[in-house]
């Protein structure tokens, strides 16, 4: 059958089920206003949501009972689900914990905090944990080409599949540990995300409350230049000026990867800049401010003492939606060809290194799994991020759940 063809019944039959749906309980509940104020776009929602949900029950239980040539197509679904039961769990412990341990200040914290907002502080406190500890967590180094290993052992461990039981997650194309660069591309592809990150903000925000505080001719200045640097997509500027930087730097990588840190942080600077002067524009006309100038009070102290701490909300919230981007720009960059460079373990390198293991999907899904661990791990952060982004900005706003 035609697939747009199911995809039209599956529409109707959602139709019709949300109707049914909202006449009954309109009946049942007597005119009760959750379904009777209730709009079809709602009711079909609710049936659509279970429509989904019967999918991923029966699909996965397939994926539990199948015979092992038809499983294969169902393993990526299958560990998707397996590791958001498993990360659900763990985000519920881990509030559960913080109730229990720690300060007054924390425990209440942890009670207001939603599942979500767990999920993504307990994740990245496991990245920063094997970023600062990377040389004690992981077992081979970063560049450390293992003697007596075979390159390219599959992931899995599995002999049949040309795995290695003492490598777990295989070895890449010159002998050297995926799992120990795994662990050290948390401390190099997010350690300097984050330095770039603080450049950005530090750079960005001064020039945005300069911009607010003195206005005029400064303002109008620094305004222009930040437009005609916003006008080009971040992404090919940053890797057109990679580029020019490589031919610089020469074979020097140390020297190409300070290049893009400082580049990166210009072009997110723009951003930055942007919030800072529309927070700080609206900061600046306060009594306070009046009354800080009246004192005589020097521009420093209007910066620093009276601006930041009441833009101190919506700039954290910032840092880590910039966060995201300048880690994913990075990621983008190494993938490219150049970004972090060798022999310091990247995760967009990675990918892009461990690229030929696709090949395996069609027989040997655990095989082909090799490169999306340095993409899921990208794509974990990112969603942790987010998760923790959203709850700062619901709780700065005084939102309530």
């Amino acid at each position: 059958m035609n697939i747009w063809v199911i995809f039209l019944i599956v529409f109707v039959a959602c139709f019709v089920a949300g109707w049914v749906f909202r006449f009954a309980g309109e009946k049942i509940t007597e005119g009760k206003p959750f379904f009777r104020d209730m709009s079809m776009g709602v009711a079909f929602g609710y049936a659509l949501g279970l429509v989904v949900l019967v999918w991923v029950v029966w699909s996965y239980y397939l994926s539990r009972t199948l015979p092992a040539p038809e499983v294969n197509k169902y393993f990526f679904f299958r560990m998707a689900i397996d590791g958001f039961i498993l990360f659900s769990i763990a985000a519920w412990l881990f509030r559960l914990l913080g109730r229990i341990v720690g300060t007054q200040a924390t425990k209440k914290l942890f009670r207001q905090m939603p599942l979500t907002a767990s999920f993504g502080l307990m994740t990245i406190l496991i990245y920063a944990v094997l970023a600062i500890f990377a040389g004690l967590l992981a077992p081979y180094g970063q560049e450390q080409i293992i003697q007596g290993a075979a390159a390219n052992i599959a992931p899995g461990g599995d002999p049949a599949m040309g795995g290695n039981p003492a490598f777990p997650l295989g070895t890449d194309q010159i002998g050297r540990d995926i799992l120990s660069r795994l662990i050290y591309g948390a401390q190099n592809t997010v350690g300097i995300a984050f330095v770039t990150t603080c450049l950005a903000f530090v750079l960005g925000g001064t020039l945005g409350f300069l911009a607010a505080t003195l206005g005029g001719w400064l303002d109008q200045v620094l305004s222009r230049a930040i437009d005609v640097l916003m006008a080009i997509p971040s992404l090919i500027f940053a890797l057109l000026l990679m580029t020019i930087a490589s031919a610089w730097a020469g074979s020097q990588g140390g020297m190409l990867t300070a290049y893009m840190v400082i580049i990166i942080a210009v072009i997110d600077s723009t951003r930055v800049f942007r919030l800072a002067r529309a927070v700080g524009a609206n900061i600046v006309v306060m009594d306070y401010i009046e009354a800080a100038k009246l004192r005589g009070e020097g521009l420093f102290y209007l910066i620093f003492q009276e601006i930041l701490p009441n833009a101190l909300s919506p700039l954290l919230a910032e840092f880590g939606l910039r966060f995201c981007f300048v880690f994913l720009t990075i990621a983008s960059l190494s993938f490219l060809g150049v970004g972090i460079q060798p022999p310091l373990a990247d995760w967009g390198t990675m990918v892009r290194d461990l690229a030929q293991f696709i090949n395996f999907a069609a027989f040997a899904p655990r095989v082909a799994s090799a490169p999306l661990l340095a993409a899921g791990a990208i794509a974990l952060l990112t969603v942790a991020v987010n998760f923790v982004v959203d709850w700062m900005l619901q709780r700065s706003s005084g939102l309530k759940e």
